[in-house]
């Protein structure tokens, strides 16, 4: 551990399991104070505890993030209880598959409010402190599809490119202030709810046993296999604790699949 996030406050949306659980925890092994948001209350709750059980200090907010009043509202929340954020972590959102003309206005909606809406909310709550600190680190998540769109994923694949140029507009705003704003884009992420979502509806659309499935697109990764949580979570501990010349960069965590 180093000491570059020690008591820093950081916090993580959507992270009541997957990649945020796995970004909130290596938060807490590098010393920070977290806030684990997620509109699972419950559940977020439930591994704020449990880090708090293991030495680490941790707080659960159940959140929806397209809601711009409660996000203000829990952001100051956790500055009374924490201190202003230093580090936002944006992950919170949803993904569906459907064939591009199947797509209705609620769903198209309901893509860009969690997604882009979310993360913009987000930011606006923890700017002004960090302009105060002078420093923050702004991660905001993309895709490998917000590069290169997915079939039957348009609406997905929008929402994300949209949160691309949101990180490029913010960054050059807040460079001034020593805050960098960066994005990542994920290739497909074993083990998480995104990929058994889109595997299982693959798995119909395609009309393929799933192993089918999964070789189709390993097949398509130089590196030959999907990316490991862990694989992405180093590299987001990496922008937050060390990476602080790096600012509006979307990079790809995609196995040398997307090289732009």
């Amino acid at each position: 551990m180093g000491e570059e996030l020690t008591d820093k406050v950081c916090a993580v949306t959507g992270a009541a399991r997957g990649i945020g659980l796995g970004v909130a925890e290596g938060f807490c092994r590098e010393g920070g104070k977290v806030a684990l948001i997620d509109i699972d209350g419950a559940e977020v709750r439930k591994q704020a505890d449990r880090l708090c059980g293991e030495g680490f200090e941790a707080r659960g907010c159940e959140l929806d993030v397209t809601d711009r009043a409660a996000v203000k509202d829990c952001f100051s929340r956790i500055a009374a209880d924490l201190g202003p954020v230093a580090v936002l972590v944006n992950n919170a959102g949803v993904v569906d598959q459907r064939p591009f003309d199947e797509i209705t206005p609620e769903q198209m909606d309901r893509m860009m409010r969690v997604n882009v809406h979310g993360t913009l909310y987000c930011m606006q709550a923890v700017a002004e402190g960090m302009r105060k600190a002078r420093w923050g680190r702004i991660i905001n998540f993309s895709s490998k599809s917000g590069k290169t769109g997915s079939a039957m994923m348009a609406h997905y694949s929008a929402a994300k490119g949209a949160v691309i140029a949101l990180t490029h507009a913010v960054a050059f705003e807040l460079a001034p202030h020593h805050i960098t704003v960066n994005c990542l884009c994920p290739g497909i992420t074993d083990a998480t709810g995104v990929w058994q979502a889109v595997s299982a509806a693959y798995v119909k659309n395609l009309d393929l046993p799933r192993d089918q499935v999964v070789g189709r697109f390993t097949a398509k990764i130089p590196l030959g296999r999907l990316a490991a949580i862990r694989d992405v979570v180093d590299f987001t501990i990496f922008l937050a604790a060390r990476g602080g010349y790096c600012t509006g960069q979307a990079f790809n965590i995609t196995g040398g699949r997307e090289v732009h």
